[in-house]
């Protein structure tokens, strides 16, 4: 039933990624199942937690990875000839953008991250620790 959901997302917005994902996709998907996954429960709990500023390096080090891979995403998605692939892909700049529209959130939420961490003068403070 989920390879039925699959395909018909595959299908709708022209996908081949997600049914025959190139090796270099291949490895940003074991690149999030293995560090940005485990990334999440850590984050949400120094978030509703709050006051840890330790978050700020690990969050950074995330957003920045997660930025990195969105843009080679992107790039393939807008400039890859897909009428070489075995499965049909975005052929029309309209479906282009379609595609691009679903995978830009995945961007746009980690470059809120980075800049809040980086900006935000809350994480941005360094503690001094006492001498003894």
């Amino acid at each position: 039933q989920l390879t039925d959901l699959l395909q018909q997302y595959a299908t709708a917005f022209r996908d081949p990624m997600m049914l025959q994902p190139p090796e270099w996709f291949k490895a940003f998907i074991y690149c999030e199942a293995f560090l940005q996954l485990p990334f999440f429960p850590v984050a949400a709990y120094a978030f509703l937690k709050g006051g840890c500023r330790w978050i700020r390096t690990p969050a950074i080090i995330y957003s920045t990875h997660v930025a990195t891979t969105l843009f080679a995403i992107l790039a393939h998605i807008l400039f890859h000839d897909f009428s070489r692939s075995e499965l049909a892909g975005p052929q029309t700049l309209r479906e282009r953008l379609v595609l691009l529209s679903i995978y830009l959130p995945y961007l746009l939420i980690p470059l809120l991250l980075l800049f809040t961490m980086l900006c935000n003068p809350h994480y941005k403070h360094v503690e001094k620790r006492k001498r003894k």
